[in-house]
């Protein structure tokens, strides 16, 4: 028996209970619970008692382990009601703290230090002892202490006890229920003989508590444990806690030797399965799925795979044939094996004999213009021709939307006579879709350029990589880096997909790669591919392009032909004026749609009111009327459009009747049917000089990914304090730029006559508000800075820029005039636009190269060296000085 001492320092014990006997480990971080067990514990040594009292769950702790301590936060929220309270069963703490604690001591004890922030922390095991009753608990100081009295009975009061009949039976009956669980136990772990030691020399009364505190039950039924002091009640809970998980054991005992039973079914079920698969191999009658992986087998020795990847393949076959369907990964290993057998490691197109004048022809029919580019394919196939093993150059078409760049692809393709397969990389960002996932993945499959192979069927097709400037990069890789391997020929002999796992030669395909802008390709990618610029369209390839290709494609995919609708040149260049401006022919087509929809609304209405006609038996003779076709009756004045009603007794070409009638007098598109159905003119040849009207306005000409444009600056003064304010979504270099203008004007405004003789500063009192028009779309780059000083000269002088004459062009702080790019772009955009004469830098005179000729004669291009130049030919009449400039 402990002597217990009257007053003891308390440990709170959240939601847990320490019972006599049982053992616990806790780690004590909070400042109460470190100063309690220092000073209880730490330095009283192996005479240190203190007391565990259960809590109730109603504030967090700071023990970190089974039986948390509460910290301070128990103790916080108490300290409101007093520093001293009774526990006589109505006091307020009732609801949180328990009345019964057990004494205990510790068995070991080592301290620690947290770093960096240098806290002490215990850790302890304790060995409850005994219980008591908190007659008296007090929350004053660092941590919790109690008056208490110990409940335990005496010695003398326990021999009594044990002369009792009911005690010897409970006793018993919990010694053979013990005696049990521990024959369990040991089958089960191997484990027990220090337990059966434990029945035989601890008192019974004690072995309950320690029984009970090993297993899991709930808080309430460990505060009913902790509050039976009567040792025959404790027994009898104990007996019934005892037993209940002695057969909670054998439920789980049962469950474990179903689920092994299971187990043993499917490995019975496997041994038959092999039995039966032995006999049927005996008797020449195999099963479906054998006569599958025979069949495979097969198709991947007809594969001609590689002595190294025909021995994997092999391996792989071999691991699948000692798999049953219903194992994980059969289906994944089949699937490898069936990708392996279906790639086409040998297979190639049958080429036909190179003929170059054919293939000219060829490009010549499918592309109008591209002079350029069409000499640089037949080059490209007459060093085929001579040497058909030569390493393929990937070609990279760069150019705006619409101008043919996929379709110069297929026409390689055609021209080579192989098949043709388009691979779109806009916007993937994994790189597993170009190399694969590995196999160890869920779901995962081989990359794109694996599958497209895989689809064609052949090793040597013409793949199109497709707006291979619009990949992007994550978390997940870089699919441009990844691309470095694919487009490199000393590299690609051995491609390496991760899903594949094996070697692919790659080198007997030829890429050829499209972009809208070549600057977002990585510069290492960029030098793999030969670039091969297609600037927009001129107004008169675009009316070339229409009368041969997009009118006759238009008819075709809405039911019509000639007979029925016509189209003059003068008026598809009306809608190439008028309502497209761009470099492609995108638009243009969407706009010859739109007319040729409309004329097959009234194609397909009077085809029904002619069939109602014929099966009321009427004469095969109909009127048309037709909000299209007023302008057509009109100025006949009032003539009828005849039908004739052909029997359909056979096959009728779709291409030259539509259904049962022919219409007599075809639609014929005019200007009235242009505005009926595509609405007013979006464009005209005096946006320029509407625009150029007042001082500080003037055109320059930009480049973009859909081409060339001409952008309006417009610059303006306000009262101010000489700040110069940009709007129009504007980048940081075309910010600076106008900085730099602004600096060059005031640094000139004495030369440039901008101030009279009295002024000193220009912007004295003014601010100045330089916008860019269009400002939902962003802009930046060098090319605006002759226009922007331009437009700040015009405002400053009050005289306007002349409306015909656009510019483009970087400048210095000195005032000279550098190169910039998209020249071609930029004068295909000027001519579309009606502007008559381009201020561009003289050392850009070499891509005029590029021009066609007929744009060119329709412009005067004027050379600048300086930016006095630039004003020079911006002004009509020219720019007076007081005297020329110098560097």
């Amino acid at each position: 028996m402990v002597e217990l001492p009257s007053r003891i320092g308390i440990l709170p014990f959240r939601n847990k209970v320490l019972l006599p006997g049982a053992i616990i480990r806790i780690q004590c971080t909070s400042p109460s619970s470190v100063k309690l067990v220092e000073e209880e514990l730490w330095q009283r040594e192996e005479k240190g008692l203190i007391g565990i009292l259960p809590v109730r769950d109603v504030a967090e702790g700071s023990m970190v382990t089974q039986g948390a301590d509460l910290g301070d936060k128990s103790f916080k929220n108490q300290q409101g009601l007093s520093d001293s309270h009774k526990l006589d069963g109505k006091s307020q703490q009732e609801p949180y703290w328990h009345t019964r604690g057990v004494a205990a001591r510790a068995l070991h004890l080592s301290r620690g230090v947290e770093k960096p922030s240098g806290r002490v922390t215990y850790i302890v095991v304790l060995e409850g002892l005994s219980r008591f009753s908190v007659e008296e608990l007090n929350t004053r100081g660092t941590y919790t202490t109690a008056r208490i009295s110990p409940i335990d009975m005496t010695k003398a009061e326990m021999e009594q006890v044990e002369q009792d009949t009911d005690f010897i039976v409970l006793s018993r009956q919990f010694k053979q229920i013990a005696m049990e669980l521990i024959s369990v136990l040991e089958q089960k772990q191997k484990t027990g003989g220090r337990t059966k030691v434990l029945l035989e020399t601890v008192p019974v009364h004690k072995l309950a508590d320690i029984f009970v505190a090993s297993f899991e039950i709930s808080f309430e039924e460990q505060l009913a444990m902790l509050d039976s002091v009567d040792v025959k009640v404790r027994l009898s809970k104990a007996t019934e806690l005892v037993d209940r998980h002695l057969q909670s054991i054998r439920v789980a005992e049962k469950i474990t030797q179903k689920v092994e039973g299971q187990l043993s079914k499917t490995q019975k079920e496997y041994l038959l399965r092999q039995q039966m698969r032995a006999i049927k191999e005996e008797l020449g009658d195999n099963d479906d799925e054998d006569d599958d992986v025979a069949a495979l087998e097969r198709k991947m020795q007809d594969a001609g795979m590689p002595s190294n990847i025909w021995k994997h393949a092999q391996r792989e076959l071999r691991r699948l044939k000692k798999m049953q369907p219903q194992q994980p990964g059969y289906n994944s290993s089949r699937v490898y094996l069936e990708l392996l057998a279906d790639l086409p490691w040998q297979t190639t197109s049958e080429e036909a004999e190179l003929d170059l004048k054919a293939a000219k022809e060829r490009l010549d029919s499918d592309h109008y213009g591209l002079v350029k580019v069409k000499q640089r394919i037949i080059e490209y196939l007459a060093v085929r021709k001579l040497k058909p093993d030569a390493k393929s150059p990937i070609l990279c078409f760069v150019g705006p939307p619409g101008v043919g760049k996929t379709s110069l692809a297929s026409s390689i393709a055609a021209a080579l006579g192989r098949k043709f397969i388009r691979i779109s990389l806009g916007g993937v960002k994994d790189e597993a879709d170009i190399r694969g996932h590995r196999r160890t993945y869920i779901g995962s499959m081989p990359g794109r350029l694996i599958d497209g192979l895989k689809k064609v069927s052949v090793c040597n097709p013409v793949m199109l990589l497709d707006e291979i400037d619009k990949t992007g990069s994550d978390i997940r890789g870089d699919p441009a880096s990844a691309l470095l391997e694919v487009l490199d020929p000393e590299q690609n002999k051995s491609f390496n997909d991760h899903y594949l796992n094996v070697p692919f030669d790659l080198s007997k395909v030829i890429f050829v790669a499209t972009a809208n802008r070549a600057q977002p390709i990585p510069p290492p990618l960029l030098d793999r591919m030969e670039v091969i610029e297609l600037p927009g369209y001129t107004s008169d390839e675009k009316l070339r392009i229409a009368m041969r290709h997009l009118i006759p494609r238009v008819l075709h995919q809405h039911g019509l032909t000639s007979d029925f609708l016509k189209f003059p040149e003068e008026m598809v260049k009306l809608v190439i004026e008028r309502y497209t401006r761009e470099a492609g022919v995108r638009n243009l087509e969407r706009n010859l749609a739109a007319i040729a929809r409309s004329a097959a609304v009234t194609v397909a209405e009077h085809q029904h009111n002619n069939d109602n006609n014929n099966n009321n038996n009427n004469v095969p003779l109909n009127r048309i009327s037709s909000p299209l076709l007023e302008t057509r009756l009109e100025g006949g004045g009032g003539a009828e459009v005849e039908m004739e009603v052909i029997a359909m007794g056979g096959d009728v070409n779709n291409h030259e009747i539509s259904n049962v009638f022919t219409i007599m007098s075809p639609l014929i598109v005019d200007e009235e049917m242009l505005e009926k159905i595509l609405g007013p003119p979006k464009y005209d040849d005096k946006e320029a000089a509407e625009r150029v009207v007042t001082p500080g306005v003037s055109v320059g000409l930009v480049w973009t990914a859909f081409g060339g444009e001409v952008q309006f600056v417009e610059a303006t003064a306000t009262a101010g304090k000489g700040d110069l304010h940009l709007t129009g979504q504007l980048g940081d270099v075309i910010k600076e730029s106008a900085q730099i203008a602004l600096t060059w004007v005031r640094a000139r405004a004495n030369e440039l006559d901008l101030v009279s003789e009295e002024e000193k500063n220009l912007l004295e009192g003014r601010d100045v508000h330089i916008h860019f028009p269009a400002g939902a779309v962003p802009k930046d780059g060098p090319s605006a800075g002759v226009t922007l000083v331009t437009s700040l000269v015009s405002l400053f002088s009050r005289r306007r820029v002349r409306p015909d004459t656009a510019m483009t062009g970087e400048m210095t702080l000195r005032g000279l005039v550098l190169p910039v790019g998209g020249i071609k772009d930029k004068v295909l955009a000027a001519h579309r636009y009606g502007i008559k004469r381009v201020i561009m830098p003289e050392r850009n005179l070499k891509d005029l190269v590029e021009v066609p000729a007929a744009v060119l004669g329709s412009l005067e291009i004027l050379l600048a060296k300086r930016m006095e130049d630039v004003l020079q030919h911006a002004f009509e009449g020219g720019c007076p000085w007081k005297h020329h400039s110098k560097l």
